[in-house]
């Protein structure tokens, strides 16, 4: 964020499905604001503009984290997640709030093109080929191979 020349730079020497933009955000009253260090510091970005600036800039993939809902398990933002998909048209991987299948489910029916999740599998509430199985049986494509390897819509490649 500090240097998004970086993105056009990278995209320029390794191609920009090498190059990814780890978004943090918090909800405000009017959209979402660029958080850094882990939350704590607001940056006064819109959320949604630096999205689109990173992406024109060369970022292939948005790895967007809803720091409101990270660690909480209820669920993705999933207006956060519209109004992304909405915004830009590379991939997009739902991060932030993953507490059952049903959530991953919905992070996919919502736009993104993949879903991360740690503390479902951290805590040991799911093991991952339990969620593989599971989303699976709701149509949403999945890698087999790999440790938690998930396939998201379009076959773009994600983990859970």
């Amino acid at each position: 964020m500090r240097h998004p020349e970086l993105f056009s730079e990278c995209a320029r020497r390794l191609g920009r499905q090498a190059v990814v933009a780890a978004v943090d955000v918090c909800r405000r009253d009017e959209g979402w604001e660029v958080v850094i260090e882990g939350g704590q510091t607001p940056t006064g970005l819109d959320a949604l503009a630096w999205i689109r600036e990173a992406s024109s800039r060369g970022a292939g993939e948005i790895l967007l984290t809803s720091m409101d809902r990270d660690g909480t398990e209820s669920g993705y933002d999933r207006d956060l997640l519209v109004a992304t998909r909405a915004a830009v048209s590379v991939p997009v991987i739902a991060s932030g709030g993953a507490g059952t299948v049903a959530h991953l489910a919905e992070a996919f029916e919502a736009g993104a093109d993949g879903a991360l999740a740690a503390s479902i599998f951290h805590y040991g509430t799911l093991r991952i080929g339990e969620v593989k199985e599971a989303l699976a049986a709701r149509g949403i494509p999945v890698r087999w191979g790999g440790p938690g390897a998930v396939m998201g819509k379009g076959g773009r490649r994600s983990w859970a």
